[in-house]
């Protein structure tokens, strides 16, 4: 899988959990979802990404490297 993909992965997995865990478990768990909201679009005007950060030390490699 490239490193965008997991990303998007990821973060669409978060958000639906965070749905689930709103409405059965407690309203609260919304904010899961604000955080990874506001995390993409920070990482869209700023680069910085700590999803992948991490995906890169796992081995995941972007779509650059990921075709040689």
């Amino acid at each position: 899988m490239k490193l965008e993909n997991a990303i998007r992965a990821l973060a669409g997995t978060l958000i639906l959990l965070s749905l689930a865990l709103s409405h059965y478990v407690h309203p609260n768990w919304i904010w899961l979802a604000v955080f990874v909201g506001a995390n993409l679009l920070q990482s869209a005007f700023t680069g910085f990404c700590p999803a992948e950060t991490i995906f890169k030390k796992l081995g995941f490699k972007d779509s650059c490297t990921a075709k040689r």
